[in-house]
């Protein structure tokens, strides 16, 4: 990937910016705070799902350690997921004005071409995000396995990230569908490292625009340079 380290550089120079940081707070603890009062409020039911599914999954589910230790891990990945997933949805939804103010700062001669539909928005992030919930709920014995556990996290994380993100951002300056396909595809080294983003406390809340930003100039620079 051509010049990808001044896109990354760029990135991380962004999501420190004043504009960046408030909408992150925003977005981020708002979703904390929702599931913190929902979960609250229904916990009960919600460890009754969570602990009638774990008993159903093959092999482990009839494990003693799996149902009461495992359990509980599995309440707080769950809830973390859930949280995560609101996070990404809220970003799709919001981030647009700040992403072309970035765009139009770091790429004057870059204009927009149109705008990301909103039903269309919110069909690929939850389009992503159940294909990221089943994947996750179905191979959750995984994620206990030293190292390639986190791997495959981070593979799941990426999930959720790539495809919203990039008809978020493409749908901004892209018109030709065929070409946002073809530089999705070369984009999956983006949206891993973006999800990295989630294993680091408080860091996680930046993941999706973190995504985004990466996207943004990924992108731009194609167009700057066909240009």
């Amino acid at each position: 990937m051509k010049n990808f380290s001044t896109i990354l550089a760029k990135a991380f120079r962004d999501i420190l910016s004043p504009s960046v940081l408030g909408f992150i707070l925003k977005v981020g603890l708002g979703s904390f705070l929702f599931w913190i009062v929902v979960l609250r409020l229904l916990w009960d039911p919600f460890e009754k799902l969570v602990g009638s599914w774990i008993a159903m999954i093959p092999f482990v589910g009839s494990w003693e350690w799996f149902q009461t230790t495992g359990a509980l891990l599995a309440e707080l990945a769950v809830g973390y997921a859930l949280v995560i997933v609101t996070i990404s949805l809220a970003t799709s939804l919001w981030s647009e004005k700040l992403l072309l103010r970035l765009a139009e700062r770091e790429y004057p001669t870059l204009r927009p071409i149109g705008s990301a539909k909103i039903h269309r928005s919110i069909y690929y992030t939850i389009k992503a995000s159940v294909v990221f919930l089943l994947l996750f709920l179905f191979t959750l014995p995984l994620i206990f396995v030293p190292v390639f556990g986190q791997l495959w996290m981070l593979w799941l994380w990426s999930i959720l990230l790539r495809e919203p993100t990039i008809y978020d951002v493409g749908s901004l300056f892209i018109p030709e569908e065929a070409q946002l396909k073809r530089l999705g595809k070369k984009a999956r080294l983006i949206a891993l490292i973006a999800a990295a983003f989630n294993y680091i406390p408080f860091l996680n809340i930046f993941a999706p625009l973190f995504a985004q930003i990466l996207f943004l100039h990924y992108i731009a620079n194609n167009r700057v340079t066909e240009q």
